[in-house]
């Protein structure tokens, strides 16, 4: 049997709607390696990483007869794995508190420590963050949501969200200098 992960995403997304199984696979098998690192930046194991996308894929299925073709069909994919992720992690209450603090700033050395560290290794450093600090991270920083959006999403208020960014930013560096230095 042929792959389908080459033909183009109208073909495979009209297979989709019509429940075709083999379209259903190449459709998982184009876009599931690159969702799969989505979930892994807010999933703090392999595990639950999978369990997302697996959840991610069943409401994909569910709702493409909804995709609507005025933007990215990719981008589509990663707004329901992105929302996936957030509702994993409030089924299971595992957003930490969230409190205000004062932002400090270390970007200097961060950015030193960044050009030393491989994509893999900056991935496990992200993903070891405290559940709340890596979910406003990845919003904020790779998914470039604001802030305000960030607290609408996660039921907070948009200076929690900014205080989870900072606190989050510090958090990184100090792993980054950690590896940096050998610790």
């Amino acid at each position: 049997m042929e792959s389908n992960l080459f033909e183009p995403d109208s073909y495979i997304i009209e297979g989709c709607i019509l429940g075709n199984p083999r379209m259903q696979k190449a459709l998982y098998e184009k876009f599931s390696p690159k969702m799969y690192g989505v979930c892994l930046r807010y999933a703090g194991n392999e595990d639950d990483a999978k369990d997302i996308l697996q959840d991610s894929f069943i409401k994909i299925f569910k709702n493409i007869s909804r995709f609507k073709a005025t933007g990215s069909f990719e981008g589509w994919i990663r707004r329901i794995v992105v929302n996936t992720a957030i509702e994993h992690f409030r089924k299971k209450n595992n957003l930490t508190a969230f409190n205000e603090i004062t932002e400090e700033k270390k970007e200097d050395e961060a950015a030193n420590g960044l050009d030393k560290l491989e994509a893999k290794e900056l991935m496990a450093i992200i993903q070891s963050l405290p559940n709340g600090y890596r979910t406003v991270f990845n919003l904020y920083a790779i998914e470039g949501y604001t802030h305000k959006e960030i607290g609408e999403i996660l039921n907070i208020n948009e200076g929690t969200s900014k205080s989870q960014y900072a606190r989050a930013k510090i958090w990184l560096q100090e792993k980054i200098k950690d590896h940096r230095y050998g610790e």
